[in-house]
């Protein structure tokens, strides 16, 4: 009972604080909706799950889920409360094994019906250009052909908390949510879905 109190004070401070920081601005080009989705975006600073975890309507927060590095979100259990009870995250291995493998805990929340918002280049960038996708976002799209991928292109995130800084710094940003990906092609290298994903971003931007 009182975990479920602090999760929703929580939720409310930081949904508040996040808006009041980034004034954060949401354009849709592809309006939101039930359908099972991977919002994919560019990643340029940690309160980038947040920001775009708080554009969604309320009513479809508890079905979307921030994909998140579990070395820097499970460093203490304030962090994790954060990121697992809070947001709702899916916490993941940036360095894979065979016992601990990414993609199958996304697989899971896709089975569950559940939708993701993934950051394809796998780590932090400097907000001027969108580095190469991993691989993760071309295994999902061929293995689950129905999910809508979303590109959402997020702006001013770096300048909001530089890399390396713990100073938030107030400033006006905004997410672009594009039109879903047309479906991954029969006969597409993962390098041809790669670079047409990530085009499909980089048009987004301002």
């Amino acid at each position: 009972m009182i975990k479920t109190l602090l999760v929703k004070i929580f939720r409310v401070f930081l949904l508040i604080s996040c808006k009041l920081i980034t004034g954060i601005q949401a354009r849709w080009l592809s309006e939101p909706n039930n359908r099972l989705r991977i919002f994919y975006a560019n990643h340029t600073s940690h309160l980038d799950g947040l920001v775009l975890w708080s554009c969604f309507p309320k009513h479809l927060r508890s079905t979307i889920h921030p994909v998140a590095a579990k070395d820097y979100w499970a460093k203490t259990k304030f962090k994790r409360f954060i990121a697992k009870d809070v947001f709702n995250s899916v916490l993941i291995n940036r360095k894979p094994t065979q016992q601990d493998n990414p993609i199958t805990a996304l697989e899971e929340m896709l089975q569950h019906k559940q939708s993701l918002i993934l950051f394809p280049e796998g780590t932090r960038g400097n907000g001027e250009h969108i580095a190469d996708f991993k691989g993760g976002l071309f295994y999902l799209a061929k293995h689950f052909p129905d999910v809508e991928l979303v590109p959402v292109y997020l702006n001013n995130l770096n300048r909001v908390l530089p890399k390396g800084s713990k100073l938030l710094v107030p400033i006006i940003c905004s997410a672009t949510f594009g039109r879903p990906l047309p479906p991954l092609k029969e006969i597409e290298t993962k390098d041809s879905f790669s670079r047409r994903a990530k085009q499909a971003l980089e048009e987004l931007a301002p």
